[in-house]
This record gives structure tokens, C-alpha cells and sequence, in this order.
């Protein structure tokens, strides 16, 4: 960990509440970042009260529609003064069960988890970069867009894949990178908020053991990331350290790069 790193930077993390993103929001700010941590889980503010900093604040939105993505830019810029970097960490796979299995209405709350809250984030976040010459998008894909028993959310990460690639290139010429990182299979403490809030049927829970199955069977070193392990590469791409590396899709999953 680099102390410094992040010192004058202005970061904003989707997802901030749990898992992979509270984790980069938590070190962000042990890295000298000014952090708002966002997420629709009240409980944010819990997360970012952990920091014991003044350089963290809560913001509590939905960014499943526009307006809770342009509100979170909003409110950071009035917070902090700026925004320097954005890691778009909503998404995650609602349900795992073969692609003939989905209803439509299940589809479409895929794409609307994992696709949309990071279209309409780094819609929103544009302005603010534009306008101060310079910004870092760091989007959180998935190895997934190769996988069994979640087609919609392989199609969502592929879109999360093909944002960032475009984006990287139209506006590359205005000093703004946009990368991604890409995790497997990551070993993290129970959800305070479940993934599928109706819950799952036992076949479901069957379906689901087969996608892990083939997750830590397709991966070279046989086993689930830590969120150490993820948090990393991420902050890696969101620092100068990367400031040549825009476009790219970093794979974070022991060797399945989907």
C-alpha cells in the first residue's frame, strides 16, 4: 500500500456498501484519496464512517436509474470540489440458472444491474472531467462473459467491456482514461443485502453450484480471488501509475480471462 498515492485525488466508488467496493473505498482513502462512498444500501454510511476520516462521505442512491447517478456526481462535486476518478462498482449476477430458464423480467433485471449503472455513471461523471481537463474511469467488469448458468450477466459484463474500450477511445483526446478490471470467482464475507432478494429455490441453489464449479475449474490456479487480490489491480489502474494504459480490460482471474 502507497500511502501517497492517491494524495489531491477526488474519488467517487459505486457500490461502496460491501464486497469488492467498500474494500477499494477503504484503502482508497488509506492511499490520501478523498472518497464518496455510494451505494442504495443505507448502510453506506456505516462503511464510510469506518475510515475515521474527513475525506470520506456517504452518499445513498440508486444508481440503477439517471438520476441516481447524476445526483451522485452532483453531490460529489459540491462536496470535494472536483472529481478525479470513478470507480463503477454496481452489478453482480441476480440469478444463476440455464439461459432457457430465464423469464424475461429476470433478464432485464440483469441488464439493468450490471449494465446500466455504469453506463449511466460514466455518462454522468463526463461533464465534470470535461470540464476540468482530465479523469480516470475504472470500470469493474467481469471474467463472466464467458461462463455457465448467467447468460444476461455475461451479456451486461460484455457491455461493461465493450463501454470502456469505446469510451477510451472517443475521449482519450480530452486527457481522460477509461479502463476496466475484469475479477473471477472472489471469496468475500456474507452479503448484508443478498444478491437475490427473493431468495433461492433448491435447484437454483443447484444451477448456482455448477457455475462455481466450472468458475474454479476454468481458472490455472484452481481457486476463488481474495478481495485483496481484487482491490489491487483496481487501484492500480485508477492511479497515475497506469496513466499510459487506457482501453485495456484487465483480467483479475487466475488465468480464466473469459
Amino acid at each position: 500500500m502507497n500511502t501517497n498515492r492517491f494524495a489531491g485525488k477526488v474519488m467517487v466508488v459505486t457500490g461502496a456498501a460491501q464486497g469488492i467496493g467498500r474494500g477499494v473505498a477503504l484503502r482508497a482513502i488509506a492511499e490520501g484519496a478523498k472518497v464518496l462512498f455510494v451505494d442504495r444500501a443505507d448502510f453506506v454510511t456505516e462503511v464510510a464512517a469506518e475510515a475515521q476520516s474527513d475525506d470520506a462521505a456517504a452518499f445513498v442512491a440508486d444508481l440503477e436509474t439517471y438520476d441516481g447517478a447524476a445526483s451522485t456526481m452532483a453531490f460529489a462535486k459540491n462536496r470535494f470540489g472536483r472529481i478525479d476518478i470513478l470507480i463503477n462498482g454496481v452489478g453482480g449476477a441476480i440469478r444463476m440458472r440455464p439461459f432457457a430458464e430465464f423469464e424475461p423480467a429476470h433478464i432485464d433485471a440483469e441488464i439493468r444491474r450490471s449494465l446500466m449503472p455504469t453506463l449511466y455513471a460514466c455518462h454522468a461523471v463526463l461533464p465534470y472531467m470535461l470540464a476540468q481537463g482530465c479523469g480516470t474511469i475504472v470500470n469493474i467488469s467481469s471474467n463472466a462473459t464467458r461462463g455457465i448458468r448467467r447468460v444476461p450477466y455475461s451479456a451486461a459484463k460484455g457491455g461493461v467491456n465493450a463501454m470502456t474500450q469505446s469510451l477510451a477511445m472517443e475521449y482519450g483526446a480530452y486527457n481522460i482514461r477509461v479502463v476496466a478490471a475484469a475479477p473471477g470467482g472472489t471469496e468475500a464475507p456474507p452479503r448484508r443485502v443478498p444478491r437475490n432478494a427473493s431468495g433461492d429455490s433448491e435447484q437454483e441453489k443447484a444451477w448456482m453450484g455448477e457455475a462455481v464449479k466450472q468458475v474454479t475449474e476454468s481458472t490455472f490456479l484452481k481457486r476463488y480471488g481474495t478481495l485483496d487480490e481484487q482491490i489491487a489491480p483496481i487501484l492500480f489502474l485508477a492511479s497515475d501509475e497506469a496513466a499510459y494504459i487506457t482501453g485495456a480490460v484487465l483480467a483479475v482471474a487466475g488465468g480464466d480471462n473469459g
